[in-house]
């Protein structure tokens, strides 16, 4: 007890245990069993009474009876071993009683009591299967250890005692039997009621032969093999488990129990006590003898000395060895284990600081979300305020034609003057002129393209030449270039109808597929300027003015903010926002003019985006060049510098020559700046835009480097693990395209509407190439809708409206960026997507791309299908 704590004692409750075997079994030291009135009771009675602390802590209980098979014709002693024999006082006796005949006197010698059996003549009659209770009876009767004993019947048939255990339970040791004997039958017998054994074991019963236990020391029985306190002794025999469980064999070492650990067909294992036994005869004894009981048959397996461990087997230069061994290993592990807590506890601050940087990138994109969106509408309802018909830079019909029908060429091929010399100008003139007239004649041109493609060595590129080439020969006659492509188109569906229809118009693999798209872009060139062209002008201006908000890696042509993962910029660049106030000369006077560019931007990227503000909404064919202008830095008066991406203020770290930035030159926000023309002595080179690039043997990088650079000094050692550990988990990143897709999201869906919106009449040439393709249909018996939808998909926005929303340029006189270039094809992939007739399924292993527009393009199909 103490001051503030009290410890509360149980009060012994000892009536409440029924039977001697509870109550003992809960040894309470208050508690114990009364043997003379049945009962548990706290501690009063000397004699009669058993308890749970004692060494012994075991009921009473008859062990034996012997003899147990007896013949009824003749009077003979009987012995009982009675377990836990309680001490009797002198007025005190014991008797037998054999059913309900007069008691017999008991004599006890320890822990055996002996009397005589009933005179045969007062046993009643045995008939067939009949036996009587033997009991042993005390001042008062054992209930719980009474014994049921068994004779043998006159057709000399073998019967064993059966001891009751419980109200619930009995033992039955089976009797022994001769060698070769075969049993009959097997019953059990109480009450004058009969149970055959197989009808409970579901078998028959069997005898198997005795087991067989070797010796301890099988080399020298006689000379005892020594013990260490702690192990198990181990014997071996044969035929162990034939009869034999572990719980029914009992082996002593001297007066004390040897606990059977492991018993199997070969091998008994015991644990001795871990203190020395005494001998049987309870007196200390050095040596010790092994004996094991099983069934009726006990077996003497010799001696056991225990070891003192006086004297050590081991040498002590082999100690010494093993101590130190054993230190040396324990000095590794701890090593080991130092190590180890270390690297766990520093991957354990890198994990919490990648969570917290998880953490605050989703905290912080519905906030950047919504404050982008709001300036990117500030920014686009300036832009609206100048696009009113003149303000969006359409290119003229003749660019735009030139640029769909020759994609990547400048200018078209054919021109309207020939500079040729006189002499042979009218020969050609005449040739040209009888070339015309065969191009008109329908039957002769079908054949001419079919024969061309006929031609082993006439390759894809070369029939999309020939079919532009014919269609600006045929452009003044439009209804006969209609005619002609309508006779291809039949000769084509009839070729697929044969293959693979849904297949049809997929690709742009011969003459006729590539003058459906020519046809198609002559058609809906009014469409797409009055309808479809503001938007997309918009989404194009949203695109580049978001692109340019963040960092954009010249060399690689990674941005920070974008819609395609394969081109985000996966680290974290630090920047910010530069206000420079650019001298503009109008006339002959000069207005300050605000740009805002970033000091992680290029020499070259700063000149772009000044040209962006100052020739706003003017065609990119008329502004001059960033390459022809140079950039300079006014401070004052005298104060000019002229910047460039590179000179010999460049950084080299071995093998790498980083682009000059305005923060390389440490340029303050709200400096004063001029676009001079350039000098032809300047030796400025503009920003090189392809990834890997080398000059003098050296790569140029900007804001990431393309490979790993092996040598890094020992003062970014921390500011490098930073940067790794931001790329072991590169899709912390993913976020910001998100952001990028909820802010253009309004664009996106602007055109989309625009192109596919149900509310006007669609363009009268779409409404008449849809039922040719119904037609074709009819003619050839293709009753599929999916077919059809599928022809129609392929013709219309897969071949003319995907190139337009992939290339803007084709539409308006703009330079279209790497970065810009990418953010377009993830929203032309999401236009495909749109169109297709499989249901759009996503899962862990879908793009990026796909996933970021999964909810929206659901919506999307509804449009197409309208």
């Amino acid at each position: 007890l103490t001051e503030r704590k009290v410890t509360r004692l149980p009060v012994a409750q000892c009536e409440r245990h029924l039977d001697c075997h509870s109550c003992l079994s809960v040894r309470d030291p208050y508690c114990g069993w009364c043997t003379w009135k049945q009962e548990c009771v706290r501690h009063t009675q000397p004699h009669h009474w058993l308890w749970g602390y004692g060494r012994d802590r075991q009921c009473v209980s008859i062990q034996s009876l012997d003899p147990a098979i007896q013949s009824r014709y003749e009077q003979t002693q009987v012995s009982f071993t009675v377990l836990q024999l309680p001490t009797l006082s002198q007025n005190e006796s014991l008797s037998c009683a054999f059913g309900t005949l007069p008691a017999q006197p008991a004599v006890a010698v320890e822990n055996r009591i002996t009397c005589q059996s009933p005179p045969p003549q007062l046993l009643p009659p045995s008939p067939w299967g009949s036996g009587e209770w033997v009991g042993l009876l005390l001042p008062r009767r054992f209930q719980s250890a009474s014994q049921l004993g068994e004779h043998i019947s006159f057709l000399c048939e073998p019967k064993a005692p059966c001891v009751s255990l419980s109200s619930a339970q009995m033992t039955c040791p089976s009797p022994s039997a001769p060698q070769g004997s075969r049993v009959a039958r097997v019953w059990f017998e109480m009450d004058n009621v009969h149970v055959d054994f197989e009808s409970i074991r579901k078998a028959p019963f069997m005898y198997h032969p005795d087991p067989e236990l070797y010796p301890l020391n099988r080399e020298d029985q006689n000379s005892p093999i020594r013990f260490k306190p702690g192990g198990v002794l181990a014997v071996e025999g044969k035929g162990l488990t034939l009869a034999m469980s572990r719980d029914e064999v009992v082996a002593h070492l001297g007066d004390q129990e040897c606990d059977v650990k492991t018993l199997d067909d070969t091998h008994l294992y015991c644990e001795p006590p871990e203190e020395q036994p005494h001998g049987v005869d309870h007196t200390a004894l050095p040596i010790l003898k092994v004996n094991v009981q099983m069934g009726g048959l006990e077996f003497n397996l010799g001696s056991v000395q225990y070891d003192s461990g006086t004297h050590s087997p081991v040498p002590l230069e082999a100690q010494v060895g093993l101590a130190a061994s054993a230190a040396v290993v324990v000095l590794i592990v701890l090593v080991v284990i130092l190590m180890y807590r270390r690297k766990s506890k520093q991957a354990m601050r890198d994990y919490k600081k990648v969570l917290v940087q998880l953490e605050t990138l989703e905290i912080n994109v519905g906030d950047q979300c919504r404050k982008e969106f709001t300036d990117l509408m500030t920014e686009m309802m300036d832009l609206s305020s100048d696009v009113g018909g003149p303000g969006i830079p359409f290119l003229d019909y003749r660019t735009y034609a030139e640029r769909i029908f020759f994609p990547g060429q400048r200018g078209a091929p054919l021109s309207q003057n020939l500079d040729l010399p006189e002499s042979r100008r009218q020969t050609v003139e005449q040739g040209l002129a009888q070339l015309n007239n065969l191009l008109n004649n329908r039957l002769f041109l079908t054949r001419f393209i079919h024969t061309l493609e006929e031609q082993q060595n006439f390759s894809q590129r070369d029939r999309g030449y020939v079919a532009s080439l014919l269609t600006m020969t045929l452009h003044d006659k439009l209804q006969y270039f209609t005619d002609v492509m309508k006779s291809l188109l039949g000769d084509l569906v009839q070729q697929y109808v044969v293959k693979n229809p849904k297949l049809m118009l997929r690709r742009t693999e011969t003459v006729v597929e590539k003058m459906l798209t020519n046809w198609m872009s002559i058609c809906l060139y009014s469409f797409l300027k009055e309808m479809a062209g503001e938007p997309l002008y918009m989404l194009f201006r949203a695109i580049k003015y978001q692109v340019d908000k963040g960092p954009v890696d010249a060399v690689t042509g990674k941005a920070k903010r974008t819609l395609n993962d394969s081109h985000l910029l996966r680290e974290d660049i630090e920047y910010c926002s530069v206000t420079l106030t650019v001298l503009v000369k109008s006339g002959v006077e000069v207005q300050p003019c605000p740009v805002k560019v970033l000091d992680t931007d290029t020499i070259t990227q700063v000149k772009d985006k000044i040209l962006d503000q100052i020739y706003k909404g003017a065609p990119f064919s008329q502004r001059p060049s960033a390459d022809s202008l140079d950039l300079e830095w006014r401070s004052g008066q005298a104060g000019h510098l002229t910047l460039s991406d590179d000179d010999v203020t460049a950084i080299v770290q071995g093998h790498w020559k980083r682009l000059n930035t305005l923060q390389h030159y440490k340029v303050p926000d709200g400096a004063t700046v001029a676009l001079i023309p350039r000098s032809q002595s300047s030796g400025i080179t503009g920003t090189p835009m392809l990834e890997g690039e080398e000059e003098e043997g050296l790569r140029l990088w900007h804001l990431v480097k393309s490979s790993e650079d092996p040598e890094i000094p020992k003062h970014r050692k921390s500011s490098m693990r930073e940067r790794e550990r931001a790329k072991a988990i590169p899709e912390i990143y993913l976020t910001r395209l998100l952001s990028m897709k909820g802010t253009l999201q309004k664009f996106v869906d602007d055109v989309f509407v625009a192109i596919l919106s149900a509310k006007r009449p669609p363009p009268i040439a779409v409404r008449f190439f849809f039922d040719f393709l119904d037609d074709m249909a009819e003619k050839h018996g293709i009753d599929d809708p999916e077919t059809v939808h599928i022809w129609k998909t392929n013709s219309l926005p897969l071949r003319f409206w995907v190139n337009i929303l992939k290339n803007p340029q084709f539409v308006f006189d703009v330079q279209v960026t790497d970065s810009v270039d990418a953010v377009l094809s993830v929203i032309a992939q999401t236009f495909i997507d749109s169109c297709t007739t499989s249901e759009h399924k996503v899962g862990r292993d879908s793009p990026v791309n796909k996933l970021l527009y999964a909810r929206e393009i659901p919506r999307y199909k509804q449009l197409v299908e309208r």
